[in-house]
């Protein structure tokens, strides 16, 4: 059975970490000084590195080329062909224990946790144990993690993941080394997805992995799965219409021209391309988000012009020189039209006719 794009596209070296620069940085300096520490925190949006991050802290601590070769050692990065490197790789490494607090977050869990931390690594040099969901802990859980967080025994060490890190209790959080993973541009994200591409040799224009990025939200992993749906239903030649008949999602295309239709006051012209992309099948919800996103970045662009080097990492250089033209258009009035659309969204999510709420605000600030 062929492996799934975000499986088989995993990073398996720091370096292949995209957007998390500074916490890359430190790592391999602590690897190069062999200053791994018994516990981390990460934390950061879905689909950013962290357990990626998480099973390489795990290679680096038991990889053996490391151990055996100081010029190697040097470079900071597991050499991913000694065993123990493949077997973190293929998740049979039976010293490093992947556990999901979503499903595990007992006492009774952590009471476990705290008994397999006294028994040596039978394998490998170190045993890590990477706690994934780490903010799902019950308060009782979290307490008896405590003291292993704090003098595990040498071998052990302990990398909590999470994608809410207010849930945190301060307590375990003051016990670890923390890093925050950052939201990742869209461009990287879609410069990532075209060599995937490339090597799986599907035939795809950047306005479709640019629509594909765009619907991940920042998340490698989600993008690597709407690329590996797609590839499945379309083959291994993609177009922005199939990618927008399948997730139901709307390209910039459609979106600028309705954007630029009530810039304009084209009050007819705006009513007939949503009632086509009605027609269509496209999600009217998902339609205003991004429309309210569009017009965000005009809003941006016209009264902060410096914020089109910014702009640039999220866009196409085309898609650029767009909403440079409509933010030319941008009048304050058109903020009010903004702040009517945002209303409307939040009224269409709960209403049985969600298209009501945005031709209401439509015809309201586009006469």
């Amino acid at each position: 059975m062929p492996l799934a794009l975000y499986r088989k596209y995993r990073p398996t070296t720091f370096d292949d970490l995209i957007g998390q620069d500074i916490i890359v940085r430190i790592l391999k300096e602590a690897a190069r000084q062999d200053r791994i520490a018994h516990a981390y925190l990460l934390s950061g949006p879905r689909g950013t590195g962290k357990t990626s991050t998480a099973r390489l802290i795990a290679k680096i601590a038991n990889c053996k080329k490391r151990e055996e070769d100081k010029e190697f050692k040097k470079k900071a990065e597991p050499c991913n062909i000694c065993d123990a490197c493949k077997a973190i790789d293929t998740n049979s490494a039976l010293d490093v224990i992947e556990i999901d607090a979503a499903s595990n977050r007992g006492i009774d869990e952590m009471r476990s946790l705290k008994e397999h931390v006294r028994v040596a690594p039978s394998t490998l040099k170190n045993k890590v144990f990477i706690i994934d969901e780490a903010h799902m802990l019950t308060k009782e859980a979290a307490n008896a993690l405590l003291k292993t967080l704090e003098e595990p025994p040498e071998y052990v060490i302990i990398i909590l993941a999470t994608t809410e890190i207010e849930k945190i209790p301060a307590t375990i959080g003051s016990r670890t080394q923390k890093f925050r993973f950052r939201h990742v541009p869209l461009q990287k994200i879609a410069g990532k997805l075209e060599k995937i591409a490339q090597t799986e040799k599907i035939k795809i224009s950047k306005e479709a992995l640019e629509l594909i990025a765009s619907q991940a939200e920042g998340s490698f992993r989600d993008a690597e799965s709407l690329l590996d749906q797609m590839t499945a239903i379309a083959g291994s030649e993609i177009t922005v219409e199939e990618i927008e008949n399948t997730l139901g999602t709307i390209g910039f295309k459609k979106v600028a021209e309705l954007a630029g239709a009530l810039l304009e006051s084209d009050l007819d012209r705006a009513i007939t391309l949503l009632h086509d992309i009605q027609d269509e099948g496209h999600n009217i919800v998902g339609l205003t988000k991004d429309l309210i996103t569009y017009l965000r970045r005009v809003a941006i662009m016209k009264h902060t012009p410096q914020i089109k080097e910014k702009l640039a990492q999220e866009l196409m250089q085309d898609h650029l020189t767009q909403i440079e033209t409509h933010a030319a258009l941008f009048t304050d009035k058109h903020l009010t039209l903004l702040k009517s659309l945002i209303v409307a969204y939040g009224q269409m999510r709960y209403s049985d006719f969600p298209i009501i709420p945005l031709e209401i605000a439509v015809i309201e600030n586009t006469k």
